[in-house]
């Protein structure tokens, strides 16, 4: 398997290691026929993919039950990463573009991930709840927001409470001043090395 990942999450099992090394493979082969990840980033699929995906793991270890929605999946990121790691969790895998989900419906079947649904539709057209909700940079943050206000749930039971944790890369000042809502930015070079996490971030909002 990719070392990157066993470096940072040193206890996953067999079969966690198994559908981690699967990927890359899965996507190089999909991605000749539906172009999902650039080429370049291909060059750098575990880390600027995978690893910072499961940055959001750095932030909370999801218990079993926990009902994640990720809103513009596209590839199926943060999604499957996360999906992979926390097998007795339930993730909806939500994005508007078709033949984006054709690949992820299949890598997700490919990996045999039975917590995993995904969905084509916009995010206006869920009417679920969820404990929490994930994505990767797909709008502003105030946008989102307004996207996701009233599909997290009451009950809580995890180490945090429900919210969003949503991966930004860059300088985010303006989008933070812009929240009247209480948030804690995470900083992923504090826990991943490479250069390439210097500016990226999980800002977690309740």
């Amino acid at each position: 398997m990719n070392a990157l990942i066993q470096t940072y999450f040193p206890d996953l099992s067999d079969v966690q290691i198994g559908r981690f090394n699967a990927l890359q493979d899965l996507y190089n082969s999909w991605n000749v026929k539906i172009n999902v990840i650039s080429r370049k980033d291909m060059d750098n699929f575990y880390e600027r993919h995978v690893l910072h995906s499961l940055g959001i793991a750095k932030v909370i270890q999801f218990a079993a039950r926990t009902k994640i929605l990720d809103i513009g999946t596209g590839g199926g990121f943060p999604g499957i990463p996360l999906a992979i790691l926390f097998p007795d969790a339930e993730f909806l895998l939500v994005d508007s573009i078709g033949k984006k989900m054709k690949v992820v419906e299949a890598v997700s079947k490919q990996l045999n991930l039975q917590n995993v649904t995904i969905l084509n539709t916009r995010a206006e057209s869920i009417h679920e709840s969820f404990h929490f909700i994930v994505s990767r940079a797909v709008t502003t943050l105030p946008e989102f927001i307004l996207w996701t206000r009233n599909l997290i749930k009451s009950e809580s039971f995890n180490t945090i409470r429900n919210g969003i944790l949503y991966l930004k890369g860059g300088d985010i000042r303006a989008e933070l001043s812009a929240i009247r809502k209480n948030c804690i930015v995470f900083n992923l070079h504090e826990y991943f090395k490479e250069p390439y996490f210097e500016t990226k971030k999980v800002v977690y909002i309740s």
